[in-house]
């Protein structure tokens, strides 16, 4: 399997504006070629979404989901640009499927720019201690990788839907570009709160 570097990604981002795990995806099934990773970002909407992208978000809903036993529940919400999307059945349930995943998954921010530094900081120096008795030459690498992984688990946006046989595999972010495509509208997740009994 071909490497994806940061640079590709970034390279990849500016050109067509689509989200970074997008990009990242793309550029795996396009064997690193960019010229191919823009044709498969374009034929899944995901360079349309991007264009979106910047539009104002001022309509929306909030969804909440309170899992049996009464112990978690969950408010998020997600924005879109008209009151008619926000009505829209799909959208709605888009929200509520979101929510449930939440109170499942935990994430602790909606995008890896929200997580704060020293969460960061401190699983980089748990990776650095842990590769220690690695070669010198592969430690940066080992490092990278445990942190992408430790990424993947607390961010929402690049976390997999905890509904495997619903969603097949796809993370928060393939399911928020999807329903940004679908609706031709820009599609946010602004926020949410995850609330435990006694946490």
């Amino acid at each position: 399997m071909t490497e994806v570097t940061a640079r590709d990604v970034k390279a990849l981002r500016d050109r067509t504006g689509a989200g970074m795990l997008a990009c990242r995806d793309a550029l795996a099934d396009a064997e690193g070629d960019l010229d191919k990773a823009t044709e498969l970002l374009r034929a899944r909407g995901e360079a349309q979404a991007a264009k979106r992208a910047g539009a104002e978000a001022h309509e929306g809903v909030v969804q909440s989901y309170i899992h049996a036993g009464n112990k978690i529940g969950v408010l998020v919400e997600v924005d879109c640009q008209t009151d008619f999307v926000a009505r829209n059945d799909m959208f709605v349930e888009f929200a509520r499927d979101l929510a449930l995943h939440i109170a499942a998954a935990a994430p602790l921010a909606v995008t890896e720019d929200e997580i704060p530094a020293e969460d960061r900081e401190r699983e980089e120096r748990i990776a650095t201690e842990q590769a220690a008795d690695r070669p010198e030459n592969v430690r940066a690498k080992i490092v990278e990788g445990k942190l992408n992984k430790w990424l993947d688990e607390v961010v929402l946006l690049r976390q997999t839907h905890v509904n495997e046989d619903k969603h097949g595999g796809q993370t928060i972010e393939q399911l928020r570009a999807a329903i940004s495509a679908e609706t031709r509208e820009n599609v946010v997740i602004r926020r949410f709160a995850r609330f435990t009994v006694g946490g």
